[in-house]
């Protein structure tokens, strides 16, 4: 490994130099700091990023906290997540995964332990567990996700309780009347997950307001549960012809169990889904949907937490707008018979 001292000895230079080169604490003339650079680049040198912690009180690793539970669609999370490593690999930050579902000991361990400049939290609860130590710390944080309560925080999240909305409207311009949500597993609502929470809360609003009816099934998914999940809906509300899906491992199984049931798609019933844009594309049938902004909540996450390591970020809210693109999946609601 090639050292601090053979970077000097090679540019013909004191190692003080090559150290402020690096460190950018002094000034060093241009003729210099190229020879320097130069000598760096032909050499292969890279700094010691422990030294450099200790020289600079900084690790320039961001934590990223994203609890991989069974019961969550994890490619949508994976996809934020590289999203937030691109982006703070841009800014000279490097990603620290942390996957377990420890809650608060996560954030005691990355303020106490010095493993990270700042935090971006996921899987965000209404009532989350891990906020009130994030308030009483000085390390910046940033959340993809919304809490009931936002104050003190940095939140950055699509905004889903307009997402509802917007799919109960364009189900309501097409003419239905009965609609049901299929939504994510029961233990996502028992925890109170913010944005399957919001979500419903909006279609309902929204619904109120149009006229319509809605029922909510959660569905653990898997072709065996939607069935189950399918059944009940049509004994409960057999005109119902209208589907909002937040599921996505639910999406192919309802398509399939429709078909089987002699239902057409989008003729006799038609079907939103709240998903990635590969999901809703690769699907049986090319779905409207509402696609989930990975790319822009993973962007605006590390750049809302580089103002505050910087000493210029504040504390605010920022919801994406839903945007829905109708695909094949929706059509005016079938003449009563």
């Amino acid at each position: 490994m090639v050292t601090l001292a053979e970077v000097a000895q090679h540019a013909g230079v004191s190692a003080s130099t090559v150290s402020y080169v690096l460190s950018g604490k002094r000034s060093i003339s241009a003729g210099t700091r190229q020879r320097v650079e130069r000598s760096i680049q032909e050499l292969g040198y890279h700094p010691n990023a422990g030294a450099r912690a200790l020289a600079s009180s900084r690790s320039n690793i961001i934590a990223l906290m994203v609890p991989l539970r069974t019961d969550m669609y994890v490619p949508v999370m994976m996809e934020i997540a590289i999203a937030v490593a691109t982006n703070a690999r841009t800014h000279g930050y490097d990603v620290l995964l942390l996957t377990g579902e420890e809650g608060p000991d996560a954030v005691r361990r990355v303020t106490g332990s010095g493993l990270a400049d700042a935090m971006i939290l996921m899987d965000v609860e209404l009532d989350d567990e891990r906020l009130p130590l994030l308030r009483e710390t000085d390390q910046p944080s940033v959340l993809i996700g919304l809490p009931a309560v936002t104050t003190g925080l940095t939140c950055v999240d699509l905004d889903f309780g307009a997402t509802g909305a917007l799919c109960a409207e364009h189900l309501a311009l097409l003419g239905h009347r009965d609609i049901a949500v299929i939504g994510e597993a029961p233990a996502v609502y028992e925890r109170h997950t913010g944005f399957a929470e919001r979500t419903l809360d909006g279609l309902r609003s929204r619904s109120r307001e149009l006229g319509l009816r809605v029922l909510h099934r959660p569905c653990e998914g898997g072709y065996d549960a939607m069935a189950l999940t399918l059944a009940r809906i049509l004994d409960e509300r057999p005109g119902t012809t209208g589907f909002v899906v937040q599921n996505e491992s639910a999406v192919e199984p309802l398509l399939a169990l429709l078909r089987q049931k002699g239902r057409a798609v989008p003729e006799d019933v038609s079907v939103i889904a709240i998903c990635p844009d590969q999901v809703a594309t690769q699907a049986s049938v090319r779905l409207t949907s509402v696609a989930i902004p990975a790319q822009e909540m993973g962007r605006h996450a590390v750049e809302h937490l580089i103002a505050k390591l910087e000493g210029h970020g504040k504390d605010e809210v920022v919801l994406i707008a839903p945007e829905l693109t109708v695909r094949a999946s929706t059509g005016p609601a079938p003449a009563a018979p």
